[in-house]
């Protein structure tokens, strides 16, 4: 069986297209024992098929000697509803430090489509073999959700005399967070670092979807669990409390959270048992991740300025000011978001190689639809010709230390004219006799949403 192991795919994104992105969770249960003195450590690998070929996709971590593992890492993926996307969960055991598959045991695999997983939410199925029989008992399950929900949540946690699990030390203390499933089972949400030899821990914050952790609803109840880390992935358990997220939110930087860690068998023999320790919850944000989309949808305008040593990017040529140039790059990508889908670059801090007058801005060319109503844009770019220069190639820019600067004004096209020096302080005009940099020229784009 062989795999092969490829970058991620980008495909085109706009508005014609249903894409939402949704998060898959992995469990395995009675999964084959491949090692002789010890149990499995199982990892699963997502493959999506393209083009008739199993492409890889993601990885998830390595369970150590564990069976039925719950893996805390999730796999992202873009659900196209108008598309069929074939999925392949596969596990193996993992042997050596190596990143191929085939240096790995195989535990089994399970193939179906995306869109039966995000219409049954949660289902479970027999992991099979490469002959097509079952790998034993072995088991998958895989839970969907959808990310719709932009908002997330940054924890910063810490732990106060945690309980002694280490013979000859202290204790290496980690949590796990889960929430309830529709099935009444909790979910692996998130699992945190692993902190050495302490009983006072810091854990580094870290930042989930809040659909992720509480499915959105912040008074949602949630399980925070903390074991004391072995190597064998024997981990001792030290205790447990249950929260939501609407409380966390009340710790602050000043004044944090403390909730008891409770191990509920050592509270039943005995009488005087108060706790395993303290967990802290030092700050508790929520906060929205915005998208580049979203910023550009919602009225965003942004002005940016790209400086280039190379003419051939700008699609400068030996033909007449007046002549007809393949659309740059830059444009291409420019001229949809511009003001009236047009595109103007303007050249900074250069001079003629017959005229010795030194000139801060001048435009290079500026696009014009040739049919805005119909929504086409151009395959070409006029070249607007500048008095008394009959070349573009002949100009040469000034030295790397007269560095412009973003102009000042509030006008979103770049100016046509030689700005003050107000507008634009940086620029100095340097001495007739200063050596120049050839083929170097700054060009600005306006770009509105």
């Amino acid at each position: 069986m062989a795999y092969t192991v490829t970058p991620t795919l980008t495909g085109p994104i706009g508005s014609q297209y249903c894409v939402c992105k949704v998060e898959l969770s992995i469990c395995g249960q009675n999964l084959l024992d491949r090692d002789v003195t010890s149990k499995s450590d199982p990892f699963c690998v997502l493959f999506m098929e393209v083009n008739g070929k199993w492409v890889e996709l993601d990885r998830t971590e390595t369970a150590v000697n564990n069976l039925n593992p719950a893996f805390a890492k999730k796999f992202i993926v873009d659900y196209h509803f108008e598309e069929v996307q074939k999925l392949k969960f596969a596990l193996f055991d993992q042997d050596k430090s190596s990143m191929q598959l085939y240096e790995h045991d195989f535990l089994g695999e399970f193939s179906c489509t995306l869109g039966m997983i995000v219409s049954s939410k949660k289902i479970t199925r027999t992991l099979l073999l490469g002959n097509g029989k079952p790998a034993g008992k072995g088991m998958i399950t895989i839970a969907a959700q959808e990310l719709s929900d932009n908002r997330v949540i940054t924890l910063s946690m810490a732990g106060r005399k945690l309980d002694k699990k280490d013979l000859f030390g202290k204790s290496d203390p980690f949590l796990e967070f889960y929430k309830p499933g529709d099935d009444g089972k909790w979910m692996l949400v998130h699992r945190t670092e692993v902190i050495k030899y302490t009983l006072d821990p810091v854990w580094k914050p870290f930042t989930v979807p809040l659909v992720s952790l509480c499915d959105g609803d912040v008074e949602k109840l949630i399980k925070v669990m903390c074991y004391d880390y072995d190597s064998d992935g024997g981990h001792d358990f030290i205790g447990e409390f249950q929260t939501s997220v609407a409380r966390m939110c009340e710790a602050q930087d000043a004044f944090p959270l403390e909730l008891e860690c409770i191990n509920p068998k050592k509270q039943k023999k005995k009488k005087n048992y108060k706790n395993s320790g303290i967990i802290i919850v030092k700050s508790c944000k929520i906060t929205r991740d915005f998208s580049f989309l979203d910023y550009i949808l919602g009225g965003c305008q942004l002005m940016f300025t790209v400086r280039t040593f190379d003419s051939n990017m700008l699609g400068l040529t030996s033909q007449p000011p007046t002549g007809t140039h393949e659309t740059p790059p830059l444009c291409t990508i420019s001229t949809p978001w511009g003001q009236m889908s047009t595109c103007r670059l303007s050249g900074l801090s250069a001079r003629s190689s017959r005229i010795m007058t030194q000139t801060r801005c001048f435009l290079l060319w500026d696009s014009v639809p040739s049919s805005h109503q119909t929504g086409r844009y151009p395959t070409s770019l006029l070249l607007t010709s500048i008095p008394r220069i009959r070349s573009v190639q002949v100009w040469r820019a000034l030295s790397k230390r007269t560095r412009p600067a973003c102009p000042t004004s509030a006008s979103m096209d770049p100016p046509t004219s030689p700005p003050s020096s107000i507008m634009w302080p940086a620029l100095r005009l340097r001495p007739p006799n200063r050596r120049l940099h050839p083929n170097t020229l700054s060009s600005s784009s306006s770009r509105t949403g």
